[in-house]
């Protein structure tokens, strides 16, 4: 409807989707040594706009009060450090004085780091994708002097923005009722869209429901080529790790394979940085051959807790490569010296002309590749596909694989040893070679949520593997995020840029730290974690809770600045916050025996209850917390001096549907009461509250929960 509200100003073919793209020359200016007000932020996006002309202010009370002062129209653009459109649209249209001119007279121009800020991001998301029916970044919003959204766009030439700059200023100046009068509805808009309500229905979670949902999902999958069908291609760790686990308890082999499928294809892909390790953000074809290049800490955090369970699962080598190449590329590119991640990496780097080009760090020409690899290039190129296959543009290649390694083998008539030896030795050549090229630029602002699912992949590398340096790494971070982001008064900091908080934690933070806690104490039985755990699931629930729905807002009931409060729920790239914690409600609820909790987890889920039918993989982590209740749930509650050891046994398994508690001493927690044997080490199996009998064997207690 709000499309046909836009007057002729937003009909007249200025809105593009992010897609749209145009590559005329454009005219800029010198940066200005005059720095504006970003200069005072962490945020590397912010800094990065520091020196435009634009006279940019960060988003912060003093700047929305300013424009309320000067009754200006407020400008507000949205983008992030590795987003290759918005330093397109920075050089373009930011850095020219004329643009600049017209901004710094006309409005309030703030900028956002969607990362920082991704309350501000989620609003003014909102409000475009109602007018426009698309959105992306960099994201483009006007709204009123008191923040209300008027009109928006992505990527805009310079052409197109000064044009809508004019007419808007000119348009508010001349007629501001009218822009007011859409503004208001506007807004409703966004206050009214994607409500979630209190389902009053007792609600039976059935496995036959959710085995029609699947069914709905297949129709949705690339069978051949893996994720989703058509382009681009996102990775989407939480739908692969839901199929995973629902393949597995349904012994639904079809879905199996498309995982393994998917798995392989990634790995084998241009998405995959067959150099140095870890994953892009996403395919722009449907094969996963050409990335766009940026690196998110987030999802390789994801992919390597996938790539796990999947070794896990099958026990096959390739996973178990991918996990340690990436975890490699972590700790080596996004780690600091406190265990902290950074971000990302810039999709964009400097090419031998030192012009900035997209992917320049990681493709190859093949006069490059022959040079380092002389007489295996022949070899090489047959694997890495160095031909038509393979090529990109500008007679650059990325290295794709499309045969198995068994596939190559045969073919080639080489053995599995000889090409492993080789394997490493052209990586090792290559890495040393691409180490010498100008890196992509480090995003190396720190985010908890970002943070906590970085160091839940460590908890589940090491669970799977059992190397003791990934329990390190994960614990090491476990405690920056204690000591640096968690506040006296229990409340969490969204991020932290040297040694600096700045930004009140979002239901984001809580859910993903909340959850990693969970899994810590999963692998340690250190039960500080659980209990900080519960102690910040205790605070969101005072702070962030709508109390009419039972659904968590995404700001605290703190942040005033925001035209409305927004619920996320659907479940993207990351799963969404409700999903994470009405999950570790579920959890807790076993720990401690807390039925508020269990009421709680239970009503959250019946509230969507009625969404998964319209698209299920909007909805994959909310659909694991399904299988919980329709299909067998374990507890696996380990107790005695041996503990530890057997805890090693039983996680050997990939065991999805089990909840892990455990104690070398007597405790206190109420699932290990009365528990503690002096001289004996016991398993104990239970599931909807009636136990099996306890045995010391943990082979047995593999039978009791495959039975």
């Amino acid at each position: 409807m709000f499309k046909n509200l836009v007057f002729s100003i937003f009909l007249s073919g200025l809105m593009l989707s992010c897609s749209q793209k145009n590559n005329s020359v454009v005219e800029t200016k010198e940066k200005t040594e005059q720095a504006n007000d970003l200069i005072k932020e962490t945020s590397p996006y912010l800094l990065q706009h520091a020196y435009n002309p634009v006279d940019w202010k960060a988003w912060n009370t003093k700047s929305l009060q300013l424009a309320k002062d000067q009754n200006k129209l407020i400008v507000i653009s949205v983008g992030y450090s590795a987003c290759h459109w918005c330093h397109v649209m920075e050089e373009e249209s930011f850095e020219n004085d004329s643009v600049a001119k017209l901004m710094n007279e006309n409005f309030i121009s703030i900028k956002v780091d969607r990362e920082e800020r991704p309350d501000v991001d989620q609003i003014y998301m909102n409000a475009v994708q109602l007018m426009t029916g698309s959105g992306g970044w960099p994201l483009n919003c006007i709204t009123l002097p008191d923040g209300r959204p008027v009109f928006g766009g992505t990527y805009f030439t310079k052409k197109q923005w000064t044009k809508i700059l004019e007419d808007m200023s000119a348009l508010y100046k001349n007629d501001p009722d009218k822009v007011i009068a859409f503004a208001e509805q506007l807004t409703e808009g966004v206050k009214n869209s994607d409500l979630i309500t209190i389902n009053k229905e007792n609600v039976e979670f059935n496995s036959d429901a959710l085995e029609s949902l699947v069914n709905v999902w297949e129709s949705s999958l690339d069978f051949q080529n893996g994720g989703q069908k058509l382009a681009p291609k996102f990775p989407m760790p939480s739908n692969l790790d839901f199929l995973l686990r629902y393949s597995f308890q349904y012994e639904n082999k079809k879905l199996e394979k498309f995982v393994m499928t998917t798995l392989d294809k990634m790995s084998n892909g241009g998405i995959y940085d067959q150099v140095g390790g870890g994953f892009s953000r996403y395919s722009v074809d449907d094969r996963w051959h050409v990335p766009h290049f940026e690196k998110m800490l987030y999802d390789n955090a994801q992919l390597v807790s996938l790539y796990a369970n999947a070794y896990q699962r099958t026990k096959n080598e390739s996973y178990k490569t991918v996990v340690i190449e990436t975890l490699e590329f972590i700790e080596r590119e996004l780690t600091q010296e406190d265990g902290a991640f950074y971000s990302s990496l810039d999709a964009d780097s400097k090419t031998k002309d030192g012009e900035l080009e997209e992917g320049a760090f990681y493709v190859w020409t093949k006069e490059e590749l022959y040079t380092e690899l002389g007489d295996d290039f022949e070899l090489f190129k047959y694997y890495y596909n160095v031909n038509a296959t393979g090529k990109w543009e500008k007679d650059n290649y990325i290295l794709y694989k499309t045969k198995t390694n068994s596939e190559f083998l045969i073919s080639n008539n080489i053995s599995e040893e000889e090409l492993n030896k080789k394997l490493h030795n052209w990586k090792t050549k290559l890495f040393k070679v691409r180490s010498k090229r100008q890196r992509p630029r480090t995003d190396d602002k720190v985010l908890t949520s970002w943070n906590a699912l970085m160091l839940k992949s460590y908890v589940d590398a090491y669970r799977v593997f059992g190397d003791k340096a990934y329990l390190n790494s994960a614990i090491k971070n476990a405690k920056f995020i204690k000591e640096n982001q968690i506040n006296e008064d229990g409340s969490l900091f969204h991020n932290n840029k040297n040694g600096k908080s700045t930004i009140e934690g979002f239901s984001e933070d809580y859910a993903h730290t909340i959850s990693a806690y969970i899994e810590l104490y999963q692998v340690t039985l250190d039960e500080s974690w659980l209990h900080t755990a519960k102690d910040l699931m205790d605070y969101s629930i005072v702070h962030f809770i709508d109390k009419e729905s039972g659904m968590f807002y995404f700001t605290s009931d703190a942040e005033t600045n925001l035209i409305t409060r927004k619920i996320e729920y659907v479940d993207n790239v990351i799963p969404s916050s409700n999903s994470v914690l009405a999950e570790s409600l579920f959890k807790l609820s076993h720990y401690y025996s807390n039925n508020e909790y269990k009421n709680m987890a239970k009503q959250m889920l019946s509230n969507i209850n009625n969404q998964f039918e319209s698209s299920p993989s909007a909805y994959s982590n909310w659909l694991s917390l399904y299988l919980n209740y329709s299909n067998p749930y374990y507890e696996v509650a380990i107790s005695g001096t041996d503990a530890l050891d057997k805890l090693n046994e039983v996680t050997n398994y990939y065991l999805p549907n089990i909840l892990i508690a455990g104690s070398t001493t007597e405790s206190s927690l109420p699932i290990m009461e009365n528990r503690f044997i002096e001289d004996d080490t016991y398993i104990y199996v239970c599931v909807n509250g009636a136990c099996k009998l306890p045995v010391v064997n943990s082979k047995k207690a593999i039978d009791q929960l495959l039975k």
